[in-house]
């Protein structure tokens, strides 16, 4: 059952990894690869792959119901959308038409129910639980996002090189950086650079 941390394990091809929390699950997910550029980062090569990260936390949904190729499609199909309108948001334009129609119908699919264990005190998914839910599940974050009071705080980081996007739900909505020991840093190290060098 989802609790409401987010945040994974990013891989760079050339080597190296860090942490980044995209603040919401479907930014989240935007960042499991993609199309063109972006394929280089691709983790979701199999509908194993997809299952395996659904499986973990938060949203925690273990598939019942075996994941299909087709299932592995409509969830590429769901992530190029999500990173699409994120940027588009990111850039206060809005969203392709084609990117609104593809989350619309994601989210349209019957979503992950919860159930309350026998304990009373603990919950997981329902049974079956197919992909299908799990990615309209995360399609209905997305329009919620979007549409709601956080839609003013998607960003892409403030680095020159770097595409990621994030929703920036700290209190004062500072936040620049995807992650700060990654573009944070690395901006610190050249502004130091850049003052020695005049400084000289």
């Amino acid at each position: 059952m989802p609790v409401n941390a987010t945040g994974r394990t990013l891989h760079d091809p050339k080597g190296g990894s860090f942490w980044f929390d995209a603040g919401a699950l479907c930014l989240d997910f935007a960042h499991t690869g993609g199309e063109g550029p972006y394929a280089v980062f691709e983790s979701l090569h199999e509908p194993a792959d997809l299952a395996e990260w659904l499986a973990q936390p938060p949203i925690e949904a273990v598939m019942t119901v075996e994941v299909s190729a087709a299932d592995l499609a409509a969830a590429k199909t769901l992530r190029q959308a999500i990173w699409e309108a994120a940027h588009a948001r990111a850039a206060d334009r809005p969203p392709p038409a084609a990117a609104i129609a593809a989350v619309n119908r994601a989210a349209a699919a019957a979503p992950l129910v919860p159930e309350l264990a026998g304990d009373g005190a603990s919950a997981g998914w329902a049974a079956p639980v197919r992909a299908s839910q799990a990615l309209s599940t995360l399609a209905r974050e997305m329009i919620e996002l979007l549409s709601g009071p956080l839609s003013g705080r998607i960003r892409e980081c403030a680095s020159d090189n770097c595409p990621l996007v994030f929703v920036d739900t700290s209190r004062p909505g500072a936040r620049r950086w995807c992650a700060m020991e990654r573009c944070g840093n690395r901006h610190k190290l050249r502004a130091r650079r850049a003052r020695r060098a005049a400084d000289t």
